[in-house]
């Protein structure tokens, strides 16, 4: 197994566990597969994705609470925007989703906060 199929499975494993009717970031869903800095390599394990995966991809938007699909000329983002709905998550004519209210963290995952200050580093992050 190669070094990105594995990390490719640890970003799927942490996208499986966001709740139905929650939504989270690719940073955060990086930060809890323990890829940490690397929201771009989730874009790219869901964007590997084969069409009808059960895998709950929608749930994952920008760090703006923006889908960013709909940006792109496919049908990903509307296909994104009516599973969200269906599962009770409004999404605002502009594409954004409120993270106060829709946002899922894994509850007993340390905060990046909690990570640096265990290292020893005061930065408040």
């Amino acid at each position: 197994m190669t070094k990105a199929s594995t990390s490719y499975e640890r970003i799927y494993a942490t996208v499986r566990k966001i709740p139905r009717g929650r939504v989270t970031t690719y940073g955060t869903v990086a930060r809890l597969s323990g890829l940490v800095g690397q929201a771009r390599l989730v874009g790219y394990a869901l964007s590997a994705l084969r069409d009808g995966t059960s895998l709950p991809w929608h749930r994952v938007i920008n760090a703006q609470g923006r889908l960013s699909l709909e940006r792109v000329a496919s049908s990903a983002g509307l296909t994104q925007r009516i599973r969200l709905d269906r599962e009770g998550v409004k999404v605002d004519a502009g594409g954004r989703v409120s993270l106060a209210r829709y946002g899922w963290r894994l509850a007993n995952a340390p905060s990046e906060r909690t990570r640096t200050q265990a290292a020893g580093d005061s930065r408040v992050t």
